[in-house]
């Protein structure tokens, strides 16, 4: 089953990953621009921080249907920041099932691509994944 599936009783759904967070973004028709994330509302959860809930909500924003759905999602993983970033991508494939003639003013905005940045690991004899100890030439 793909991530971004209609479901007649549940809306429409769609997945975003960031970095280490997850999120499961439901649209639900005839809603009035309600955000719930985790049980709690958008201003709770994202700790009052505007450009996280401008990042969050920028599909609705550029597909011009701000108001016209409410967004319940599950979020898990990562920060805030990783996760306002996969709720984005989230809400941006639920749109896309929702009506795919929407792909023209999603696509060019960027907010169909999955940012595959990761933490890079830590290596043997170092401090992190990339920082040396200071050396010493005497």
């Amino acid at each position: 089953m793909s991530a971004t599936a209609k479901y007649p009783k549940t809306g429409y759904r769609g997945t975003g990953r960031r970095k280490c967070a997850i999120a499961q973004v439901r649209l639900l028709s005839g809603g009035k621009g309600l955000v719930r994330i985790n049980g709690k509302s958008m201003t709770e959860y994202l700790s009052n921080r505007p450009s996280l809930h401008k990042t969050a909500l920028l599909p609705l924003e550029v597909a011009n249907l701000a108001d016209k759905f409410t967004v319940v999602v599950r979020a898990r993983g990562g920060g805030l920041s990783g996760q306002a970033d996969a709720i984005q991508l989230g809400v941006a494939r639920a749109l896309l099932a929702y009506q795919e003639s929407l792909r023209e003013a999603l696509k060019p905005a960027g907010l169909l691509t999955r940012d595959a940045r990761i933490k890079e690991r830590k290596k043997y004899g170092r401090k992190r994944a990339r920082k040396r100890f200071q050396f010493s030439k005497r």
